[in-house]
């Protein structure tokens, strides 16, 4: 399965609606993503509780054997 870098900006920006968000498919199959998220909403978490949140933003589309997205390479940055 696969998802579109529009469809997954979008999710992000659902949950982070001020954020700057970079997608950009790694691989070119719209399985294989990396991106770059700058959210206020990172201010005062670490590193993996800002990844966590971006994780819950896909709702459920890296969920294992059942996503549709195979890999995101996160970067994230206070705004």
């Amino acid at each position: 399965m696969a998802i579109s870098a529009e469809k997954l900006k979008a999710l992000i920006k659902k949950k982070f609606p001020e954020a700057d968000i970079e997608v950009i498919d790694t691989a070119g199959d719209s399985n294989h993503y990396s991106a770059i998220i700058t959210a206020q909403e990172f201010r005062g978490k670490s590193r993996v509780e800002q990844h966590k949140l971006v994780y819950k933003a896909l709702e459920g589309a890296m969920d294992g054997n059942n996503g549709v997205l195979h890999a995101l390479a996160l970067q994230t940055k206070i705004k």
